[in-house]
């Protein structure tokens, strides 16, 4: 039965869908039939547009959703691919099986759609992952765009052509016409079709054979020349172009000769400074934001005061699209303008010079967020890094494409807290794994990396390459200084609470204090071990005295206006507050911790708060709530590609927490309690739960086994 609620994260609908009316049927009916689709078509045809609307009519029928891949800004293959399907799903990625299986196995009891769009430059690497996913997911369906096929036997393709255009002595409403009229509209306001302006829209409708992104093209030039002469322009370069095949065009892109001809004149309409900002912009994967524009393409020959404004000057001939995020404007170009700037860069003679400038800024991105993000402007960071995720992701796929791995260990390492703290623990892994295989002289860059490889391996749980990582990076750091003596102490302590060795722990710890303090900088070192002592107590069943290494703990964080680590220490106080029988407090701890972990879109720190509130809940004798909480809490862990974690008394407390409710509510009430938070959209259910329930009379439970 289809799902009332529209999960997914189709992309908004910039403008309005013009024709088409048949394809959409025959798309929509395929992809009902077929569980592979296919839509293909020459660059700029409409294949994104028509998937678009076809997913939006299709997702109320997947219960579990409709999910829009963007593959143009992946340069890697199947090295980045599985881990860019598991961030849109969203899957987060910490386990330490191959993301491909992680995927499958979680897809395989679900009924989701899948969007590809853009996949004809990874059509062997796409066509390896439908295969995996379909064969382990009966439920999957797979819609994608591409210039050609995937070659799958089961593949159903679906050829897109141009839009249909006026014969020479019909000037009526074509399709091609239509849309050209709306776009016009858009770039002129109050533009309509007139019977002055009808014959010679048809006109230029067949000139461009009905392609609608060169109509789109087109259409944002009449703010600056009228019908007539915009026809008598493309004429004649038409006719050049129609003399030049085998020439020139021979070594761009192959495109359609309608497409050629709109962008080409684009480019020539251009100023040189617009024509010079097109080519260098085409270095960016995905969107980017005028900061990074003006850093990375600016120059003697382009002034960083010019480029804002020609940034808008680009965007308002279409050359470049306006991409809303919450954080300010960012900027992005459709594939086929892309290919036609990345032509011209090469063209240039500056592709390379331009690729070291984009992987110097991400660098120095990565490094400005390594020093801040233990302040007050950690949220800020998480969504800079993630909305330039594509763009690191270029970054280090270039880094490590180099003879020389050294600029990948930098910057691999720099991007810790976003591998560590955000969620991309596994993406991690793989890039320092890289990374450090491809540099192994000793450097601080390597020592970096190094610490970050073993808490990427902390948060996937993995403590054989935690504790072998992180000890690689502390005798590197013994070496070096204080300075690099201090995250890797804190890397080394977080792997050694991993073991669960208590003694290890209060050891590791006790070195940690015995470090020179900064009153005046935050760093990870006693941090993690102020968290690793109050837990070693409570584990140990002395919860009073971790509650006065926490008190500590707290204090550093709201000095220095810090939440990430401020957040573990509410999850141990709520641990600790549980083992001293104050149930109502481990809720408030929980619920402050859970509202950064969410906010960070750490979705194992999510599944353990959500454990601990539901336990705290239930222990405060709220068996209903804390069913739902049990529920909500599995759904997070059903993302995570790996059975709940915890050590073993927390995972005891929750089982008892369990057995509690079962007991309270009977099998039939805690069965639709807990099925209800599975079932409950989970940012509304997190929302919710960090709203403290009404208080009401209870007797309360035992909370099972916290110490």
């Amino acid at each position: 039965m289809a799902a009332e609620r529209r999960v997914g994260n189709l992309p908004e609908e910039s403008n309005r869908l013009v024709g088409r009316r048949a394809e959409l049927a025959q798309v929509t009916r395929a992809c009902r039939r077929h569980r592979l689709v296919t839509v293909t078509g020459v660059g700029g045809v409409g294949k994104t547009r028509l998937a678009r609307r076809a997913a939006d009519e299709l997702q109320p029928g997947f219960g579990d959703g409709a999910w829009w891949m963007e593959l143009s800004p992946l340069s890697a293959g199947m090295e980045a691919l599985p881990y860019a399907v598991a961030e849109v799903l969203p899957l987060a990625d910490q386990s330490t099986r191959p993301m491909l299986e992680v995927i499958a196995e979680y897809l395989a009891g679900r009924e989701a759609l899948l969007v590809w769009n853009t996949c004809e430059h990874l059509v062997e690497d796409c066509r390896e992952a439908a295969e995996t996913l379909l064969a382990a997911a009966p439920g999957l369906r797979i819609l994608a765009t591409s210039r050609r096929p995937l070659g799958l036997p089961a593949e159903e393709v679906l050829t897109l052509d141009p839009l249909p255009v006026p014969g020479t002595d019909d000037d009526g409403a074509a399709d091609a016409v239509v849309l050209l009229a709306d776009r016009a509209a858009q770039a002129v306001p109050g533009f309509a079709v007139t019977d002055a302006n009808r014959a010679e829209l048809a006109a230029l409708c067949r000139r461009l054979e009905g392609l609608p992104l060169a109509l789109e093209l087109a259409a944002a030039r009449l703010r600056e020349m009228p019908v007539t002469e915009l026809n008598k322009r493309l004429a004649d370069r038409y006719a050049v172009l129609g003399t030049t095949d085998g020439g020139t065009y021979g070594v761009r892109p192959r495109w359609h000769q309608a497409l050629r001809t709109a962008i080409g004149w684009s480019h020539e309409l251009c100023t040189p400074a617009e024509r010079l900002l097109w080519a260098r912009l085409s270095v960016f994967a995905g969107s980017f934001d005028a900061e990074a524009a003006r850093q990375v393409c600016a120059d003697a020959r382009l002034p960083g005061e010019e480029v804002p404004a020609l940034l808008g000057a680009l965007a308002d001939k279409s050359i470049l699209t306006w991409v809303p995020t919450g954080g300010g404007e960012r900027y992005r170009m459709l594939d086929t303008i892309r290919e036609f700037g990345t032509f011209w860069l090469h063209e240039l003679g500056e592709e390379a010079a331009l690729r070291c400038r984009h992987r110097a800024y991400f660098l120095t991105l990565a490094r400005a967020g390594d020093a801040a993000w233990l302040g007050p402007h950690q949220f800020a960071w998480y969504d800079r890094m993630a909305d330039e995720h594509d763009n690191l992701r270029a970054a280090l796929e270039f880094c490590l494409a180099e003879p020389a791995g050294h600029a990948a260990l930098e910057l691999a390492g720099a991007l810790w807290f976003f591998w560590y703290a955000c969620g991309f623990a596994r993406e991690g892994r793989h890039y320092l794994d890289r990374a450090l295989a491809a540099d192994i002289a000793p450097s601080g860059a390597r020592t970096q990396a190094l610490w970050a490889a073993g808490l990427a391996a902390v948060g996937l749980g993995d403590a054989e390459s935690a504790a072998a990582r992180s000890e690689e990076g502390l005798a590197a750091a013994e070496q070096q200084g204080d300075d690099a003596l201090d995250p890797a102490l804190g890397a080394f302590v977080c792997a050694v609470a991993l073991r669960g060795d208590l003694a290890a722990m209060e050891a590791v710890a006790d070195r940690i204090f015995a470090l020179p303090q900064k009153d005046d900088v935050l760093t990870l070192a006693p941090l993690f071990g102020l968290q690793v002592r109050s837990h070693a107590l409570i584990s140990a069943g002395e919860p009073a005295k971790a509650l006065l290494h926490l008190e500590r703990l707290r204090t550093l964080c709201d000095r220095h206006g810090e939440r990430w680590t401020r957040a573990f220490g509410d999850y141990f106080q709520a641990q600790a507050e549980l083992a001293l029988g104050r149930p109502d407090a481990a809720q408030h701890h929980a619920r402050e911790a859970l509202r950064i972990k969410h906010r960070l879109h750490d979705r194992m720190g999510i599944g353990l708060l959500m454990d601990t509130l539901a336990v705290a809940t239930g222990a405060a004798g709220q068996a209903e709530r804390a069913a739902w909480l049990l529920g909500l809490a599995h759904q997070v862990w059903d993302t995570l590609g790996a059975p709940q974690m915890g050590q073993p008394q927390w995972v005891a407390a929750r089982q008892a927490c369990e057995r509690q409710a079962r007991t309270a509510l009977g099998d039939h009430g805690y069965r639709l309690a807990f099925d209800t938070g599975h079932a409950t959209d989970l940012d509304t259910g997190i929302a919710e739960a960090l709203v403290p329930p009404d208080p009401a009379p209870h007797t309360p439970a035992q909370p099972g086994a916290t110490g």
